[in-house]
């Protein structure tokens, strides 16, 4: 039998957390919301077993990245970006923090999408090597490999740049 007060209070309680990983992953909070979207329908899809089992969150997560990748893999998309327009004014002083995560997220942007899935799962949700492994469904030796590519990417493109203090220091991010 489903508990819907108990998923509800749940999906209320992971819905910022989850929109902020999907975030990561594809770098648009539309998208992101999405995504949390789908991944909470297939935890609710599931919801009478996780909650016997525990783990609900770690599901979720999971079911978020599930999602990403899986709209990544999508070839027949009819979307198609626009160039930003930099003629319109901002009503806002932009400021270097937002410089920088802005430099960021465009670095992330740029690398492939398991590469970008570990990254944000080992460094941004703080999760070890088993358990980005467990997620993604891979081994550990892939999700070490994946990392450490991502990570020599994202020092290539910040060390000539003017957000080189991303990379100063940063030898094990």
């Amino acid at each position: 039998m489903r508990d819907e007060a108990a998923f509800i209070e749940f999906a209320g309680s992971a819905r910022d957390r989850l929109r902020r990983t999907a975030y990561l992953l594809c770098g648009d909070w539309d998208r992101a919301s999405d995504l949390v979207q789908e991944g909470l329908i297939r935890v609710y899809v599931r919801w009478p077993r996780l909650v016997r089992r525990g783990g609900e969150l770690s599901y979720a997560r999971k079911a978020v990245v599930s999602a990403y990748l899986d709209q990544v893999r999508r070839r027949s998309s009819t979307e198609r970006p626009q160039e930003a327009d930099h003629t319109v004014a901002t009503r806002e002083d932009v400021a270097s923090a937002v410089a920088t995560r802005q430099a960021l997220m465009d670095a992330l942007a740029q690398l492939p999408p398991r590469q970008r899935a570990c990254v944000v799962l080992r460094y941004f949700e703080d999760l070890s090597v088993e358990q980005t492994a467990a997620l993604l469904g891979c081994t550990e030796g892939t999700v070490k490999s994946q990392t450490s590519r991502a990570l020599f990417s994202l020092r290539s493109m910040f060390e000539d740049s003017p957000f080189g203090e991303l990379v100063e220091g940063a030898v094990s991010w």
